[in-house]
């Protein structure tokens, strides 16, 4: 008896309801890898001073933001549409024949960037940290830094087209789990540096070992589906498709460097310190974004490439829609907290060692305008997949050169009057540049954004973090900041709760689901 296939509206409804589940195993290995993380930034703070903790900053931001381009972007968003189209069009064979070929052109670009990251480690250096000039020594530690690190692109970037094809084959667990281990790696150089009383090079070795560890954790899981094949060098039509896709990511590559380069430029000359602080905000910014946020994007590019395939524009906006819906209820509460518990979290998290009550205020400062833009980028992070599903990755670079002239406009402006504060805020009003932008662009392309829903769902997301906000800001006063926390979870949740919020319904059935097959 024959199976009649699903219709696109169930197709569309079958990948709705799973993005929960799969965000929820992709969240789980990002937690694990943001708390080592944490860890790992803690122990940082309290056993290297600011000189070495602004070299390291800036020598890992280097190669590191090629990582997070390659993982999150030019990889994922070129190879994991081609290869569900593949795998729905022509099969499993098709697919993994085509994920040979892209592997070997991979690992060519890969040597080729991580040789001139080498070679040019000087020139990159002084471009992104030019005013370490006026410090002695500081240029020299972060040049050494940048060229011991850099080949660590080159495991990672192996590492990213692997959870490319497990993401694409929805296995999204090793890939979820496997970035933890940079962080074991790193977390285990400082602690061996802090006992032997070694220099902050250590965490250059620690890095490196880092990237090996996650290729050699996701080999296991590609060989079972038949991805663990020897790489072919060919170049056919299909891999100069995805050499297309890529080609103006790569030209957004540039511009996200450039955004890099003018904040790790600014903040080089605002003296010492300014390179951690920024970079300690960006951290606790990361947990959010990263536990829940970007796991969903990344849980939601399959399901969007799939509609997409199918031309199915109608259930592409919705899961779109659905997925944003999902990622405020997270964001919107997380950019209140930051914003109204930031010097108490701060605090309560890295005031120790050599981490002072300075360190934790001007932390706090920058915290404060990067955790109030966790929304805004957590917008941007849904929509632009939406885009590399229907296969426009030009509309994400033209936004991304206007989000660059917007971060230069405001970081000019507001570095002289606030400090190193004043970058994080033009990086907070750059992203709501970038998100309105897309989010018009994407409006055209789809024709709706399913904006009744939208409205409905952010309206509810937004009273309960206004009264999550007052209680936790209240009880921090009183009683301190550990209890200002949880004041502001509870009073989230049970405002949540009162507003018969779905998201907070659809996040925690799949929760007890997950649980229930455990026990």
């Amino acid at each position: 008896m024959s199976v009649e296939a699903p219709t696109v509206a169930e197709q569309g409804k079958r990948e709705r309801g799973k993005l929960v589940a799969r965000a929820g195993v992709v969240g789980a290995g990002t937690l694990a890898s943001r708390v080592l993380g944490l860890l790992r930034d803690v122990a940082l703070a309290a056993i290297f001073d600011r000189d070495a903790t602004d070299a390291w900053w800036v020598a890992f931001t280097i190669p590191n933001s090629l990582r997070s381009l390659l993982a999150e972007g030019a990889v994922t968003s070129a190879v994991v549409p081609v290869l569900s189209e593949k795998l729905a069009t022509e099969g499993d064979e098709a697919a993994k024949r085509f994920f040979a070929r892209v592997r070997g052109a991979s690992l060519v670009a890969l040597l080729v960037v991580s040789v001139a990251g080498v070679v040019a480690a000087g020139p990159l250096t002084r471009l992104f940290a030019g005013g370490f000039r006026s410090r002695p020594g500081e240029l020299e530690l972060t040049t050494s830094l940048t060229r011991a690190v850099f080949p660590y692109i080159f495991f990672m970037g192996t590492a990213a087209l692997g959870m490319a094809a497990l993401n694409a084959n929805r296995r999204f667990a090793v890939a979820a789990f496997a970035p933890a281990l940079l962080n074991v790696a790193l977390l285990g150089a400082a602690a061996a540096a802090f006992w032997a009383h070694g220099p902050v090079l250590w965490l250059a070795w620690g890095a490196l070992a880092g990237g090996v560890l996650q290729v050699v954790a996701q080999w296991p899981a590609l060989r079972r589906i038949g991805y663990g094949s020897l790489p072919s060098f060919a170049l056919d039509d299909d891999v100069r498709k995805v050499l297309r896709r890529i080609a103006p990511l790569t030209f957004g590559i540039g511009i996200y460097y450039i955004d890099l380069v003018v904040c790790r430029r600014f903040l080089s000359g605002l003296g010492p310190g300014a390179q951690s602080y920024f970079s300690w905000a960006m951290r606790l910014c990361d947990f959010p974004q990263g536990i829940f946020v970007m796991a969903l994007s990344t849980a939601a590019l399959p399901s969007l490439s799939t509609l997409a395939a199918r031309g199915a524009r109608g259930e592409l906006a919705k899961t779109w829609a659905h997925g944003l819906g999902l990622a405020m209820f997270v964001a919107v509460p997380a950019s209140a907290l930051l914003v109204v518990l930031g010097e108490p979290v701060v605090a309560l998290l890295f005031q120790r060692g050599r981490f002072d009550a300075v360190s934790v205020h001007e932390t706090a400062r920058a915290l404060a305008w990067q955790g109030g833009a966790i929304w805004t980028v957590a917008a941007v992070r849904q929509t632009v997949p939406a885009f590399y599903a229907l296969g426009d990755t030009r509309t994400p670079v033209v936004v991304s050169a206007l989000d660059l002239l917007a971060l230069l406009v405001l970081a000019v402006a507001l570095r002289g009057p606030m400090g190193h504060a004043g970058v994080s805020a033009a990086v907070a009003g750059s992203s709501a540049v970038q998100m309105a932008l897309l989010l018009v662009g994407l409006r055209w392309r789809m024709g709706t954004l399913c904006g009744g829903d939208l409205l409905r769902s952010s309206s509810r997301t937004v009273a309960a973090s206004a009264v999550a906000s007052a209680a936790g800001w209240a009880a921090a006063r009183a009683l301190g900041g550990l209890p200002g926390l949880l004041a502001f979870g509870a009073a989230l949740l049970a405002a949540a709760w009162a507003l018969r919020s779905p998201e907070l319904r659809e996040i925690s059935g799949a929760l007890r689901r997950k649980l229930g097959r455990r026990r």
